[in-house]
């Protein structure tokens, strides 16, 4: 039952939203179509399409709610044809439908107008079936705390009046990058933890894939869209890799290829060739990314990496979204095609920028490159201050061992 709810469950929330046009209204009315089959499937036997008897019985709760109030009138006309409350539990709602409501799901739940936390929280809770306790968990936050910020994005979206639609133009473009960035910080935590004992988590690079896998589907003609997917196909490929018998980590030049994912590097492969093919202009920043994934995938070692084409594949991603980050990951990559001199220089150029002050790999960076250099008493002193600044247990482990070596 828990499993059939959380797979269906987007559908539905997604369904009757369409209907009642609030998700927090459809959440709850979700929640009363699994207490109904709480109670009749054990008595009745489970249907032959649970999913539809979920969305029939959740769209009819939708049609009562809305005859009981004084707008019903004006409710009606609104959404005129689009409901049919003659329909029988079993028989299957049209998929064209369910999927157009999904994909305004998406866009509602990750709408700018919510902060960077409560998008991240609700787009778990409503699409990727989430409890609270598990969002809480999963970023080592507390309960109640998520549980505001998914009260109050809902009461933000109600009372801003936000469209249940997929916004066109240049609209579209911009809270479709909200809706990748989304996904994509949801797979970052589960990747790399930013805090607690585990340095990976995942259920949250599950959630996150599977989140990717279905936009791919329901905008098969978005190539920033696939690029996410392809991204995070090849960087789920390396997961068993990444980590050593007792759950340290692993780094990327010490990993165990043999144990990287065939199957999910070629999901990438596929994936990103879709891009390719539904590109009209230059790459965006999810292509660039993956083809850079893509190159790490094709090599046998470290080593063979084509580091030359990353290098530029870095250089096109800073002219498209300059960030002192990809900066940071263009000087690891000059590192190993022109040698650690070049890249200690542009590293050094970052050590002034705000946004890194606090950002725990700037060190950890300069000491890797101040190492090969034979500088060891200041890379020491770097992978401590590394050290100092992550959140992460096992990641703090590391970069301490590192600095004793």
């Amino acid at each position: 039952m828990e499993t059939v709810f959380r797979i269906e469950s987007p559908r539905v929330v997604a369904g009757v939203t369409r209907v009642v046009r609030d998700v927090g209204i459809a959440e709850e009315l979700a929640q009363d179509a699994l207490v109904a089959a709480l109670e009749q499937w054990p008595r009745d036997g489970v249907p032959d399409n649970p999913g539809a008897w979920l969305m029939a019985t959740a769209r009819n709760r939708a049609v009562d709610l809305i005859r009981r109030r004084d707008t019903y009138a004006r409710k009606l006309a609104e959404i005129g044809r689009s409901l049919d409350t003659t329909v029988p539990p079993e028989e299957p709602a049209d998929p064209d439908d369910i999927d157009d409501d999904l994909l305004r799901l998406v866009f509602t739940t990750c709408h700018p107008v919510l902060s960077a936390e409560a998008r991240t929280a609700l787009t778990l809770r409503l699409l990727g079936g989430l409890t609270t306790a598990e969002i809480a968990r999963a970023f080592l936050v507390p309960e109640p705390t998520v549980a505001q910020r998914i009260v109050r994005a809902k009461r933000t979206l109600a009372t801003k009046n936000i469209a249940f639609e997929v916004p066109y133009g240049p609209d579209r473009e911009a809270r479709l990058g909200s809706v990748l960035d989304v996904i994509y910080l949801i797979f970052n935590e589960g990747y790399a933890a930013t805090a607690g004992d585990d340095w990976l988590r995942p259920s949250l690079c599950e959630d996150a894939l599977r989140l990717a896998r279905v936009l791919a589907a329901l905008m098969p003609k978005e190539p920033e869209v696939h690029g996410l997917a392809a991204l995070l196909e090849f960087q789920a490929s390396r997961a068993a890799a990444r980590t050593g018998p007792s759950g340290e980590p692993v780094l990327l030049k010490d990993q165990n290829r043999g144990r990287w994912n065939r199957m999910l590097i070629a999901r990438g492969i596929k994936s990103l060739a879709r891009a390719d093919a539904t590109a009209t202009g230059a790459p965006g920043p999810y292509v660039l990314q993956a083809t850079i994934a893509a190159c790490h995938a094709h090599a046998h070692s470290y080593d063979e990496t084509d580091w030359p084409s990353i290098v530029t594949l870095y250089a096109l991603l800073a002219v498209r979204t300059p960030s002192p980050v990809v900066e940071l990951n263009r000087a690891v990559a000059v590192s190993m095609s022109e040698g650690p001199g070049p890249a200690l220089a542009i590293v050094d150029a970052l050590t002034d920028e705000p946004a890194l002050r606090d950002y725990h790999l700037l060190p950890s960076v300069r000491g890797d490159l101040l190492t090969r250099l034979g500088r060891t008493t200041e890379a020491r002193a770097e992978f401590a201050r590394a050290a100092a600044l992550t959140r992460n247990a096992r990641e703090r482990e590391l970069l301490l061992r590192r600095a004793a070596d």
